[in-house]
């Protein structure tokens, strides 16, 4: 029979390797816990919509207002150049219009395809965008990969696309301290680069991902790691392995702050819930929403919740929630009963 998510093949085998492989998940149906998290310490984040990046500039106000109102602690989006139909989104922009939005609402780049930039014009955005919105932004990065003809399109060959933001990463942590730097790899080669000012306070950086490399990849070059599609057992044994790999690689001290992004369904009535988020899963991912169902929980605002405390008793400081419900003002409300509901433990 045919399918009803028609896609490129290669694409449905990434995603529903990535949520399946055992490799990667290690215990999946365990929520173990451990209890005395400081939940009070939580970031709790919803999705910045394209209601609010563009249109109405009265409607973007009353949406930004909604987000203050409920106390959530930041706004997140996605990062995409032509994702399998054309689709797509730069991060940097629309973190740079959300900053001139509002003058304290804090900012989540996640996740930023940084393998698809050259590092050195990045590290000239965070310092620009550094000096608008101090302290407020957060760079998450991925490697994508979903589509790879994404990374064609934009003259990188999929295969080196890991390899390629770990020199990203390196240089980019480099040049926001504001000093030259030579730098000679396996992509980039630099003499004498320089970007000034230097970015104060430093953006932290989070790395996403779920294969073993990227849990590397977080321990060698990140302040955190950004999980998705996995269990809170283990979501606690990865992050003490990114902890583990930066300690071995003599980084010193690190103010970790690692992160979990998740799509939930929020209504009372648990059948509609599962409607809003399994409709717009498959929209987005092109495949049927059983494939993302056991980590993309719906229902009440506290059935979230409940399922979310598990993280954050196994040391989740940051979440990217995006909410689906019955329209965008119901999703924000969500986001603000699950961060109540999250900081009572």
């Amino acid at each position: 029979m045919e399918s009803k998510f028609p896609i490129d093949a290669k694409l449905r085998q990434t995603v529903a390797s990535e949520i399946q492989d055992p490799n990667h998940m290690n215990d999946l149906s365990s929520q173990e816990s451990t209890h005395g998290a400081e939940n009070s310490h939580i970031e709790i984040g919803c999705v910045a919509t394209p209601a609010m990046l563009s249109g109405d500039w009265g409607i973007r106000n009353s949406l930004i207002k909604q987000v203050t109102d409920q106390n959530i602690d930041h706004l997140f989006m996605a990062d995409h150049v032509s994702f399998i139909n054309g689709a797509g989104m730069d991060a940097m922009i629309n973190a740079a219009t959300l900053a001139a939005m509002h003058p304290t609402l804090k900012i989540c780049l996640g996740v930023y395809l940084l393998a698809l930039r050259h590092p050195v014009t990045v590290a000239r955005q965070l310092s620009t965008l550094a000096l608008s919105a101090p302290g407020r932004i957060t760079l998450g990065v991925g490697v994508g990969g979903e589509d790879r003809h994404e990374m064609e399109v934009c003259g990188i060959d999929p295969a080196t696309r890991g390899r390629r933001t770990n020199e990203c990463l390196e240089i980019v942590r480099e040049l926001a301290k504001g000093e030259p730097l030579d730098f000679s790899g396996e992509f980039f080669n630099l003499e004498n680069a320089l970007i000034k000012p230097q970015v104060k306070p430093p953006i932290p950086i989070m790395v996403g991902g779920r294969a073993n490399a990227a849990i590397r990849r977080a321990g060698l070059y990140s302040e955190g790691w950004l999980a998705v599609w996995c269990s809170a057992s283990r979501f606690k044994a990865a992050i003490s392995e990114v902890q583990d790999i930066a300690t071995e690689a003599n980084r010193g001290e690190v103010n970790w702050r690692h992160g979990l992004q998740i799509w939930v369904g929020a209504d009372a009535d648990k059948g509609r819930a599962r409607q809003f988020v399994a409709d717009q899963m498959q929209a987005f991912y092109k495949l049927p929403f059983e494939a993302f169902e056991k980590y993309s929980p719906y229902g009440s605002a506290d059935e979230i919740a409940e399922f979310l405390i598990p993280y954050a008793e196994n040391g989740c400081k940051l979440f990217n929630i995006k909410a689906c419900a019955a329209d965008e003002s119901s999703a924000i409300d969500a986001v603000g009963q699950i961060r109540e509901r999250l900081l009572k433990g």
